[in-house]
């Protein structure tokens, strides 16, 4: 995009002089100001607005764990309960900083039921879920709403220009405005929350698939699987070319 702005074809240079032709203080505050300010009538409160905002953050930061170590965890707990009993994951859990496994863990410690299990981590997993749409949706909303707020500069601009055609010196700041505001609704949407909104689904759908090993490794474990079995079940949920790199770097360490 900038290389489109300031690539001049005739010399075959740069002029950096024309992004001024791309800066106009009206525009910004029409199209940023009116798509930001928009999501704050539509959140709870402004303390949630804040937060939502915030999580731009989320997509410099990567996930503390992956697929296959979260796989070699549980299997590492399944040979603790096949040696030691079930009873022997109550003091491994107190070194876990996860705390979704360390409650499953401490769930099949007590003995709970297996469907109770289940349907408690599920429903935590239901709700973090919900949770992280809630977020994806704040940002996918602002994605309609730049080139909402665009179109709307362009109406504002257009009316000033039509408005006032005897003075030659305002048709060109009035169209300005009017062209503007549409290129920064775009850059809005699809430079931005667009590509916010993929990274956050991402590791959306990642985080959920790791919880959903955790939940099929510690009921297989509270059943008394083998754990080569366990591997087996729990590896189906990798990807063909992150379970061959799984299996070269297992080594047939796992114990039956």
């Amino acid at each position: 995009m900038i290389f489109g702005i300031i690539f001049e074809q005739d010399t075959l240079s740069f002029n950096f002089i024309k992004m001024g032709n791309f800066w106009d203080i009206p525009s910004i505050l029409i199209t940023f100001g009116g798509s930001f300010t928009t999501l704050i009538t539509m959140e709870a409160n402004f303390k949630s607005y804040l937060e939502k905002l915030g999580s731009i953050k989320l997509i410099f930061q990567n996930l503390p764990s992956n697929e296959a170590e979260t796989i070699r965890n549980i299997i590492a707990l399944s040979n603790v309960a096949r040696k030691e009993g079930l009873l022997a994951l109550e003091e491994t859990a107190n070194g876990i900083e996860d705390e979704f496994l360390k409650k499953g863990i401490l769930l099949i410690v007590d003995g709970t039921d297996p469907e109770l299990v289940r349907s408690i981590l599920e429903t935590e997993l239901s709700c973090i879920e919900g949770r992280h749409n809630d977020v994806i949706g704040f940002w996918d909303k602002l994605s309609a709403m730049g080139p909402a707020w665009g179109m709307i500069g362009t109406l504002i601009g257009l009316v000033n220009m039509l408005k006032d055609l005897s003075d030659p010196s305002t048709i060109g700041p009035n169209m300005a405005v009017a062209l503007i505001t549409t290129f920064y609704g775009s850059v809005l949407a699809n430079w931005v929350c667009i590509p916010i909104v993929n990274k956050l689904k991402a590791k959306n759908a990642t985080e959920v698939m790791m919880k959903e090993v955790v939940v099929e490794g510690l009921l297989s474990i509270q059943a008394g699987e083998n754990p080569r079995v366990i591997e087996e079940k729990l590896k189906s949920f990798l990807k063909p070319d992150v379970r061959n790199d799984f299996e070269q770097n297992e080594g047939g360490e796992v114990n039956g």
